[in-house]
């Protein structure tokens, strides 16, 4: 039986969606990743990845996999052409109408796996929003934690393989081979950053930044190490660990 939301029938609805649901949005982005990878990145790495934990988790925790979001809150890469991007405040206004019609169908509880990680605030912010709004209980993942809020990042990257990096291009080669092209890539690591205690992706003092504010060609970190074996690898791991965060979300009742 499949999984995905959309493939239920109106009636099938109330037969198969209770409080027990869990209901997974997966979010990705249309956006520039440099010369060596495809806009839809960030939009297939979410999509596979929902697919995936679905698939592994989803009929013994009750996980259903709802449409992805291609276009997210992207305007870091809006001086790129060719980048699609939702305003902060036609991405709230998205999610209200998504989790009103979540609500409606008597699921309590909603994820959002966010493959973008320019979202990462915006989406901590609508958890709360969609929380007070609809009584849901709500949920943030990623497919991995982004460097620049606290996730790991290699040691060559200086913790800064932020967009576009080695990891990041390697589970892309792994989802889709043909459309990397790593003989484009290059190093692209802002090393003075690294210097700073405070000031730095994933310091305690966050700060502002358009993807080309420190290379002409937007992306940050080093792609050149990536492959398909590593993404291979990558992949797996974070798809057993969103399962065991999902069992928790399962069960989840503001510590009571």
């Amino acid at each position: 039986m499949s999984r995905r939301y959309e493939d239920l029938s109106g009636p099938e609805i109330a037969s198969n969606i209770n409080t027990d649901s869990i209901l997974l949005l997966p979010i990705g982005a249309i956006e520039q990743h440099g010369p060596h990878l495809p806009l839809s990145v960030d939009h297939v790495i979410a999509d596979e990845t929902a697919t995936a934990v679905v698939e592994a988790c989803g009929e013994e925790l009750d996980v259903w996999q709802l449409p992805s979001l291609s276009i997210s809150k992207s305007n870091e890469h809006a001086w790129s052409p060719g980048t699609l991007y939702y305003s902060p405040d036609t991405m709230a206004a998205v999610l209200r109408d998504i989790a009103r019609g979540i609500a409606s169908t008597g699921a309590e509880r909603l994820v959002l796996l966010n493959g973008h990680g320019g979202n990462t605030t915006h989406l901590g912010t609508a958890l709360r929003e969609l929380r007070l709004e609809f009584g849901l209980k709500t949920f943030l993942m990623h497919p991995s934690l982004p460097p620049a809020y606290g996730g790991a990042s290699t040691e060559e990257e200086l913790g800064m393989g932020i967009h576009g990096g080695r990891d990041e291009t390697s589970v892309f080669m792994h989802l889709r081979p043909e459309l990397v092209h790593l003989n484009k890539a290059e190093r692209r690591v802002p090393e003075g950053l690294a210097e700073n205690t405070h000031v730095k992706f994933g310091g305690s003092t966050s700060f502002g930044w358009l993807s080309n504010d420190f290379f002409a060609d937007g992306y940050i970190g080093d792609p050149t190490g990536a492959s398909a074996a590593l993404g291979e690898q990558l992949f797996a791991g974070a798809v057993d660990t969103l399962c065991e965060a999902m069992e928790e979300v399962k069960t989840f009742d503001f510590g009571r």
